[in-house]
């Protein structure tokens, strides 16, 4: 965005946003928000804007467990367990999973290195360690190469140092068990990248979708994410339903 376009989204003169960059304006509190907003900065870089500027941060942030976030987390909850028997999960800003509904845990069966379901469990790692799910995703090399796109730009967007130790980590591990995609993929007409996972009721095929609060007032609730697989196919919206049913069974 050029200073001009920024200018005319603030609704201030370019001159003076010119002397706010400079450093020859010092900004009011209610310029920064504003600044911030029409350039879509998350809210955990807002306060560092206003401590920058000399103000106090605006936006709280609260564990999930604090009473005050107890209307967000019944409706996370609610959103999980309306979602099954498909799974799907809520993630924080680092990929660490929060909370989970039940159709997640046997997807997971097949993970041999068990250290990476003890907490905190990161999703993107126990995505694509060797002894996580890569061994069990059929189209390894495309998902990864999907996962790692949105990570490449959380990192562009924030700058977090924890996000790119991450990445470089993912980066490090071995390609050599990674295929190419199972079955047509060229169904989805290039609009959506499958997940098709390994399990022995045969090829599980998904399609993710990721939900996030839309106005958020809270900086835990801003970074939080809710990942939620659906069916690509039949095949495996039957087979996900009769796990659900074998499990209330047993249940």
């Amino acid at each position: 965005m050029s200073q001009l376009d920024l200018a005319l989204e603030a609704e201030i003169s370019q001159k003076h946003l010119s002397f706010v960059e400079s450093g020859r304006s010092v900004p009011s509190r209610e310029m920064v928000l504003n600044l911030a907003e029409r350039l879509d900065v998350p809210l955990r870089e807002r306060n560092m804007m206003l401590l920058s500027a000399g103000y106090a941060p605006l936006f709280p942030e609260r564990s999930l467990d604090d009473p005050a976030m107890a209307p967000a987390r019944a409706a996370i909850d609610l959103v999980l367990k309306a979602h099954t028997p498909f799974p799907a999960l809520a993630v924080d800003r680092h990929w660490n999973l929060v909370l989970a509904n039940a159709a997640l845990p046997p997807l997971l069966a097949g993970v041999s290195d068990r250290s990476l379901l003890e907490p905190p469990i990161n999703v993107l790692r126990l995505s694509l360690h060797p002894g996580g799910l890569a061994p069990l995703i059929a189209n390894l090399a495309e998902w990864r190469a999907h996962l790692m796109d949105r990570l490449h730009r959380q990192i562009e967007v924030t700058a977090d140092p924890v996000l790119s130790r991450l990445r470089s980590e993912l980066l490090a591990y071995s390609s050599d068990r990674e295929s190419g995609p199972h079955g047509n993929v060229d169904s989805y007409a290039g609009l959506v990248v499958p997940l098709q996972l390994r399990t022995p009721q045969g090829v599980l095929s998904f399609l993710s979708t990721t939900t996030v609060f839309g106005t958020p007032i809270d900086v835990t609730l801003s970074e939080l994410a809710v990942e939620a697989f659906l069916p690509a196919d039949a095949a495996t919206s039957d087979a996900l339903r009769a796990l659900a049913t074998s499990r209330d069974g047993k249940a």
